[in-house]
């Protein structure tokens, strides 16, 4: 089993940028704690970051019908308006979770409408790097599931 991580725009930046509202961890270091949930788990995280929402969408793409399990997708600084992510979940065949490090219900009016969420199986929200974790979690166990 293979799952797949996406950090979109800005989260290259965790540990650095507003560490009151996404804490002081760095994205090596998430990703080295999710690579530890997965080992136990068994299965194989491939992580990616970009700033580029084409990046994100070429890769979501070039993945179809390559037998993944499912994808983590923090859509960061393209929640509200990543339009061709949104189509190119929509076209590919495995399923998504969205995740966000803080609770975007709980912040600034213009946060709390993701156009990720409507194509995605679920949406974690305001749990740190432990919603990745619940993330992965979900993605095995629906593959796991009789």
């Amino acid at each position: 089993m293979k799952i797949l991580v996406i950090n979109g725009p800005n989260l290259n930046m965790l540990g650095i940028r507003e560490p009151h509202i996404y804490g002081s961890m760095r994205l090596d270091d998430l990703n080295e704690r999710v690579r530890t949930v997965a080992i136990e788990l068994g299965v194989v995280v491939e992580f990616f970051q970009s700033n580029h929402e084409g990046a994100i969408v070429d890769l979501i793409q070039e993945r179809h019908g390559t037998g993944l399990t499912g994808c983590i997708l923090n859509p960061g600084g393209l929640t509200q308006h990543g339009i061709s992510i949104h189509d190119a979940i929509k076209a590919v065949d495995y399923p998504f979770v969205e995740v966000h490090l803080s609770n975007i219900q709980a912040r600034d009016e213009w946060r709390k409408h993701s156009i990720i969420t409507p194509v995605a199986k679920g949406a974690i929200l305001g749990l740190g790097w432990r919603g990745y974790e619940g993330a992965l979690r979900y993605l095995v166990g629906l593959t796991r599931e009789p």
